[in-house]
């Protein structure tokens, strides 16, 4: 018994980090939350995501966007509608997120 544990110390170092297994880093998903600009598409909405980065010099808060296209397969979204995405496999060659939840409706 001791000799298993002594072994099973020995192959990995004193505060190494460990390494997730496959499993666990499949399980992760992105998720972001966003504005929906556009719907001429069939099935298909793209959606602006905003975020705030510090500017590496001047430290100032620069709002930063990027436009996704979404899967909507209900034809639900219209512009203005604040969405919840979620990334997936790609579904065309440039669609890669689909439609979780609207937050909220546009007024």
């Amino acid at each position: 018994m001791q000799e298993q544990e002594e072994a099973l110390s020995a192959t990995a170092p004193e505060g190494a980090p460990e390494t997730p297994s496959p499993a666990v880093r499949k399980g992760i998903v992105k998720e972001r939350v966003g504005t929906v600009t556009k719907n001429a598409m069939n099935k298909t909405v793209t959606v602006k995501v905003e975020r705030s980065v510090e500017h590496p010099l001047y430290k100032k808060g620069i709002k930063r966007t990027k436009s996704f296209k979404v899967h909507d397969k209900n034809n639900d979204c219209k512009p203005g509608d604040l969405v919840r995405i979620q990334e997936t496999r790609p579904l065309s060659k440039t669609k890669r997120w689909r439609l979780i939840e609207i937050v909220k409706r546009a007024e």
